[in-house]
């Protein structure tokens, strides 16, 4: 099987007494092992500013984000086995946090709502969009290693303009 790597680099220039004080800043870099570099920041809910920063990827944000796209690439995957052409995929994807059992906040909810557009005049009937869905969340990695819930609420598709 395969291995995924991803680097986290933080440093602070805070001092001792700062930082146990929780004044420190929260920027970090996200380094993938394809090379990429990404901002990232504890969320500006969690963690007010200066401590944080708005304009970065949050933790939360990047589960949401991974778990939309290993939905999207696995759609894609079951929707060209079967025969359905897609042109694009776009999805607004929304965790919500709640408090678990423990009082500790999670992502409990995670909602899909992918709009697709079909390249052919063979297109799914709701019925089957739903079905694709299915098996597609069935397919997901990232579907499989988690607890939270995810919901699709499919987007009504549309032909290329």
């Amino acid at each position: 099987m395969s291995e995924s790597k991803a680097t986290i680099t933080w440093a602070t220039t805070a001092t001792p007494n700062d930082f146990t004080k929780g004044h420190y800043s929260r920027e970090h870099v996200l380094t993938f092992d394809g090379g990429v570099s990404i901002p990232g920041s504890a969320s500006p809910s969690v963690i007010p500013r200066p401590w944080s920063e708005p304009s970065a990827v949050d933790p939360e944000e990047a589960f949401v984000a991974s778990i939309a796209s290993c939905h999207m690439l696995s759609f894609l995957y079951v929707a060209a086995a079967q025969g359905f052409a897609a042109s694009s995929y776009r999805d607004t994807a929304v965790g919500r946090m709640s408090k678990g059992a423990n009082g500790v906040p999670w992502v409990s909810t995670v909602r899909l709502q992918p709009e697709l557009t079909w390249s052919s005049d063979r297109r799914p009937t709701e019925v089957e969009l739903a079905e694709l869905h299915h098996h597609a969340h069935e397919q997901c990695f990232i579907a499989n290693s988690i607890k939270t819930e995810v919901t699709v609420e499919a987007v009504r598709s549309s032909s290329p303009s």
